[in-house]
């Protein structure tokens, strides 16, 4: 089965691996599990301007890492571009990477893996596994 993770579980399974459920481990030892390419911009963008200070890795280890640990870097597509005017803007939860990560796995077809509980609010137009 093919999963997309978000941004956070893939910080976790890199800086702290304890704070994934045993479920997560699974999946993510069982599955093809892929990246996109604009949790990588939202990493980038993040420790530049701070807000990463417990991920110390630089961005270009880090993919090295996602390859060598047999992630699969999932390319930003005009699709999912598109998808994203499909996907409800509620007042509470704007973050534009969050929502281009839901666009992604509803174009896509494929489950996204998250500890966010505000993806829970689409769970009507794409399947979110719970950390």
């Amino acid at each position: 089965m093919k999963i997309i993770i978000d941004t956070q579980i893939f910080i976790w399974t890199i800086s702290h691996p304890e704070r994934l459920s045993k479920n997560t481990i699974d999946l993510l030892q069982e599955n093809d599990i892929f990246l996109s390419q604009i949790s990588l911009m939202e990493i980038a963008i993040k420790q530049r301007i701070g807000k990463l200070p417990e991920l110390t890795i630089e961005i270009e280890e880090l993919i090295e890492q996602l390859i060598k640990d047999n992630f699969q870097i999932l390319p930003i597509k005009n699709e999912h571009i598109a998808a994203y005017n499909k996907i409800p803007l509620f007042e509470y939860h704007r973050d534009p990477f969050d929502r281009l990560l839901i666009a992604t796995s509803f174009s896509e077809k494929i489950p996204l893996i998250s500890s966010d509980k505000n993806l829970e609010l689409y769970k009507d137009l794409v399947e979110i596994i719970s950390n």
